[in-house]
């Protein structure tokens, strides 16, 4: 069906949600809106889906929200009654229409007979992921978009262990959600008739004690809470995590800052350009009121509370930690007290991303632990914590991605902000009574394994042709395999859509023991990687680049100059 047939049959759908109807009014006449409103369905991928705001076929709406729940309802139905019985955990976080999707979410599938759990107010990903295996459901959605600006929301699926989906459950969702031709003909009943029927329930404050509970048991030191001297200003940046990180450091009796202007829960992210740790502005007014109250540590975590970044005092201003360096950090920090401690086991083993930096590898060797990549996406740490739980092969240890995701204990099986916040501020007051701040740990760490730099350009193309142009640059990079990137030479090159790895001075081809995903990554002759693939969650193409050098001077140098050349070769195949 073209585009503008899809337009008409919802401008003469009578049932139309008003708001919808006027902004469908908006539109006409309107062409480019138009198409890329309606000349495709929202996709709903591994991750789920994520989109803009408003009416269309390609909008977050409540139409699109309906038919994504639906078919996970004939999901769900097809595992038989018990599944049923066991239901959906519902969180959301801070953005606009969150609430509003997620009752949506529980009345469709309540409307399916599938006993529904939601909560009444925001929470973050880590709580939903937490409270599947908590309240032993089949399955959770999350009803957030991370970081994404304002007019932006989106739908992620969890299954009974804590994860998001696994690829195969995750394409058999998307089956379901595909057969379904008319989102106007899902029946949905009356939310609080369904919650009468005991099909619906609006979770108590108790679960989150028992979340809580899970992160009071962490520290190894716990009385450095009450005896730190260590000043640390938190904020949410307006999102679902405030009154969970408040209650924790009270119940831990520590006593910090929060920025007055960002500790509420609010959609319009009103004092951040974008509410996004790993932009520095987003830290503006942390900085600001850091330098008032001459504060050690800044923490700032994403709307849904599952990315988390740092900044750490030096000298009268505050040096940003990447995503890369405050999980060398955390990584050096957890082993070397666990070796302290002989809490170390035989087996233990760390998680990261194939984007994720080496730095965390070599540290985690001194220690004797091993690490094992994955592909970008914590669902793929999430699976392996399951896999060597049930083999008890290796002990899980930290998991971490460079985008500022980190899991520590396993009971939330997605990227916990929360429970890495109180980790990151034991960590600062332990070394602050070595007279050591986080910055100094980090410089004896590069001067011990050398200095590991990364970095990240993101191209933004949006719409229809924007996604087609995306592929097609893949699609040429691997007819033209890139044999030189600034004078040096690739010496390998791994395609994780064809899951091989070729060695260029032989020719040979190596399996790779990874679920396909469109990906490539280069290693040069050097130890530099580089890595293009597109986003999961947004309209981007990125590139990642991995150095080492004797220096931070020469580390950065070269990064800069692989970044420019890089970037200007791929521009050229757009």
């Amino acid at each position: 069906m073209g585009y503008m047939k899809q337009f008409d049959k919802w401008l003469q759908f009578k049932e139309l949600d008003t708001d919808l109807r006027k902004e469908l009014q908006v539109m006409q006449g309107d062409e480019s809106t138009l198409k890329d409103a309606f000349s495709k369905n929202l996709e709903f991928g591994t991750g789920g889906m994520r989109g803009e705001l408003g009416a269309g076929t390609n909008r977050m709406n409540i139409y699109t929200i309906r038919k994504a729940s639906q078919g996970i309802a004939d999901y769900i139905a097809k595992h038989g009654q018990a599944a049923k019985e066991r239901g959906v955990v519902i969180a959301f976080d801070s953005r606009r229409k969150s609430k509003t999707f997620s009752k949506e979410v529980a009345a469709t599938l309540a409307s399916n007979g599938i006993k529904a759990y939601v909560y009444d107010e925001p929470r973050t990903t880590p709580q939903l992921s937490f409270s599947i295996r908590d309240l032993h459901c089949f399955m959770g959605v999350m009803i957030t978009a991370s970081h994404n600006p304002p007019e932006y929301n989106g739908f992620k699926v969890y299954g009974e262990d804590g994860s998001q989906l696994n690829i195969e459950d995750a394409n058999l969702v998307i089956e379901y959600i595909n057969v379904i031709d008319n989102e106007f003909s899902i029946a949905v009943q009356d939310f609080h008739t369904l919650q009468q029927n005991k099909l619906i329930d609006i979770l108590s404050s108790a679960i989150d004690q028992r979340y809580i509970a899970q992160i009071m048991a962490m520290p190894m030191y716990p009385e450095l809470f009450k005896t730190t001297d260590l000043k640390t200003i938190f904020t949410p940046l307006h999102g679902a995590s405030g009154s969970t990180v408040r209650s924790m450091f009270e119940k831990m009796g520590y006593s910090l800052s929060y920025v007055a202007k960002q500790i509420e829960p609010d959609g319009e992210f009103p004092t951040v350009n974008s509410p996004n740790p790993e932009e520095p502005a987003a830290f503006a007014l942390a900085i600001q009121q850091g330098r008032d109250e001459s504060s050690d540590l800044l923490v700032a975590l994403d709307p849904d509370g599952d990315r988390v970044g740092i900044a750490v005092r030096k000298g009268d201003d505050y040096q940003l930690l990447t995503g890369n360096q405050t999980g060398a950090i955390l990584i050096e920090y957890l082993l070397s007290n666990f070796a302290s401690n002989n809490h170390l086991p035989e087996n233990g083993r760390i998680f990261k991303t194939i984007v994720t930096s080496e730095f965390g590898r070599v540290i985690a060797a001194k220690y004797g632990v091993s690490t094992e990549d994955v592909l970008t996406g914590f669902k793929f740490i999430g699976e392996k914590i399951n896999e060597y739980n049930k083999s008890g092969a290796y002990t899980f240890l930290f998991g971490y991605e460079e985008s500022y995701g980190y899991l520590i204990k396993d009971f939330s099986r997605d990227k916990d902000a929360v429970q890495t916040a109180l980790i990151l501020v034991e960590a600062a007051a332990f070394y602050k009574q070595k007279r050591l701040t986080l910055l100094d740990v980090l410089e004896g760490l590069y001067a011990e394994h050398g200095y590991f730099v990364e970095g990240l350009v993101s191209v933004t193309k949006k719409g229809v042709e924007g996604s087609n142009a995306i592929q097609s640059v893949l699609e040429q990079l691997r007819r033209q395999p890139v044999l030189e990137i600034a004078g040096t030479t690739v010496t390998q090159q791994e395609d994780y859509l064809s899951s091989e790895r070729l060695v260029h001075a032989t020719g040979e081809k190596e399996a790779i023991h990874l679920p396909q995903s469109n990906v490539l990554k280069y290693f040069l002759a050097d130890g530099t990687w580089i890595c293009i693939r597109p986003s999961g969650t947004e309209p981007k193409i990125k590139y990642y680049f991995g150095v080492k050098g004797p220096s931070a001077e020469a580390s950065n140098t070269r990064l800069e100059l692989f970044k420019k050349e890089f970037s200007a070769y791929v521009d050229t195949l757009f």
